[in-house]
């Protein structure tokens, strides 16, 4: 933690906040867990501002914070995976930081949606996804119909994930542009900020 400066701390706690609140206003709620809401917004928007490991803790954090909001407890190793392991995933989405801030200084912000952030956003829901259909094939398989494959049932069952994440990357395609030129303002020199012999 000692890499992460003290203005991506506050933001990830912002995140962590906004994540729990977003999550309070679900538009569905699974029977034996998991929601479609904005829950991953902020966490894909810290993991994209800030990077890998931000993105990381952040997403590993807020698992623990829904664990104690709302837990859906069966196994210890389903927790695991249901809760930091599958929020901190999302994080992964981070790789992809560099990109998007080379893109937004360079004002091709509007072209690094595309480019970047839904890739970046394919990369950190799917992987969330993934440890959530494996947590099912693991753990809720019995709940499966007679007869079907338990990898089809909780593939099919885990589909709120993507459905989330079309609503994540529509609205971080607003408003991750609007921060990188916000945060490209506030870091412009002003004529204050000129050495005396370039005034």
């Amino acid at each position: 933690m000692k890499s992460l400066r003290t203005d991506v701390l506050v933001e990830m706690a912002l995140a962590i906040a906004l994540a729990a609140v977003l999550n309070a206003l679900r538009i569905v709620h699974m029977p034996q867990g998991g929601t479609v809401s904005l829950v991953m917004l902020p966490l894909l928007v810290i993991a994209v501002r800030r990077g890998l490991l931000a993105g990381l803790v952040t997403g590993a954090l807020y698992g623990l914070v829904d664990l104690m909001i709302d837990p859906a407890i069966y196994y210890p190793l389903q927790v695991l995976l249901d809760y930091p392991v599958a929020y901190g995933v999302v994080g992964f989405a981070g790789v992809l930081s560099y990109q998007w801030k080379r893109s937004a200084a360079a004002d091709r912000a509007r072209l690094a949606v595309w480019t970047v952030l839904l890739p970046a956003v394919v990369l950190g829901t799917g992987l969330r996804y993934i440890a959530h259909v494996i947590s099912g094939v693991v753990f809720f398989g019995q709940y499966a119909p007679e007869g079907q494959p338990v990898l089809l049932y909780s593939a099919i069952y885990n589909l709120y994930v993507p459905v989330s994440a079309a609503a994540v990357f529509a609205a971080a395609a607003v408003i991750l542009p609007v921060l990188s030129r916000i945060h490209s303002e506030r870091d412009r020199p002003t004529g204050t900020d000129l050495p005396e012999n370039a005034r």
